[in-house]
């Protein structure tokens, strides 16, 4: 809706009144066709309608556009009336300025700021009105720190208040200490889930190393019995080798006998079969000698 004309001191123009509403152009906007209309008017008839509300030409919201430059000027400078003129406002200032004015006019109506008052009273007096409004604020006086309405300062009780306050104040402090309980035991399940899943893990680790030990302890044992026998052949080669030694020196020292008188032939071949088992004994002892050195 746009201004009404009888708020206008002097002459309007018929062209900076509104084709759908007849009042002066708010926020205006200008057809192809050059007819103006209100921003509000001219969207709401379209809403209905699509064409120009003068001339019934085609019209679409997309067509629309400001006002000429000239056209702004001329509405700009036109002079108006407050509309808190009822009220005793007086003042008569151009269009353009207008808003602004009422906005901090002192005959404006403006509501209590108290909460829950209904009253609406005019700027120049809220001051006078907040100081008596029964719904104004103030601390107790008796330094209870609850604030209270002068509605309600008869029924007003420190000792209740307080107890209501402290009551409040242990309904969220339980609240709290379940809610912390709650995240706590939740932290707490999960690390003993966490804990069990690693015990369970090391528990498969200490398995497999009790068999790898094991492992190891068998092989262990089979190298220290091949190492016994081995030593118990060792030792034995070793007795071999210094019972052969003893033979060896025993026999060379027989070698080393007088000669004696040719034998009789029966004789002869005695010595000769005797001299072969020398040999082979000697032999004997040679090979025993390198098996005993290798090993």
């Amino acid at each position: 809706m746009g201004y009404d004309i009888e708020r206008f001191v002097g002459y309007v123009n018929e062209g900076l009144l509104c084709c759908v509403c007849r009042d002066v152009l708010e926020d205006p906007l200008q057809a192809p066709c050059e007819h103006a209309f209100c921003s509000s008017c001219i969207h709401g008839w379209l809403v209905h309608h699509h064409n120009c509300p003068e001339d019934r030409q085609l019209l679409d919201i997309t067509l629309l556009r400001p006002l000429f430059r000239y056209m702004r000027n001329d509405l700009s400078r036109l002079q108006i009336r407050c509309r808190n003129r009822d009220q005793g406002c007086e003042m008569v200032c151009s269009l353009e300025s207008v808003d602004r004015h009422e906005r901090e006019c002192e005959y404006g109506l403006v509501a209590c700021t108290n909460t829950g008052c209904p009253m609406q009273v005019e700027r120049r007096t809220l001051e006078a009105h907040l100081s008596v409004c029964e719904f104004r604020s103030r601390e107790c006086p008796n330094g209870c720190g609850y604030t209270i309405l002068s509605c309600d300062d008869t029924q007003h009780s420190c000792v209740a208040e307080l107890r209501t306050e402290l009551e409040l104040l242990r309904s969220e402090m339980i609240c709290k200490v379940e809610e912390v309980r709650h995240e706590m035991e939740s932290r707490l399940d999960s690390q003993r889930r966490h804990m069990v899943q690693k015990e369970s893990l090391l528990k498969n680790e200490v398995e497999e190393l009790k068999g790898q030990l094991s492992r190891v302890m068998s092989d262990v044992r089979a190298l220290m019995g091949a190492e016994r026998l081995h030593r118990q052949e060792l030792e034995q080669a070793e007795l071999e080798k210094r019972e052969l030694l003893e033979l060896l020196k025993s026999l060379q020292k027989e070698g080393r006998a007088p000669p004696t008188p040719p034998p009789h032939p029966v004789v002869t071949d005695g010595l000769r079969k005797a001299g072969s088992a020398r040999s082979l004994a000697l032999d004997c002892i040679k090979r025993k000698s390198r098996e005993v050195t290798v090993i």
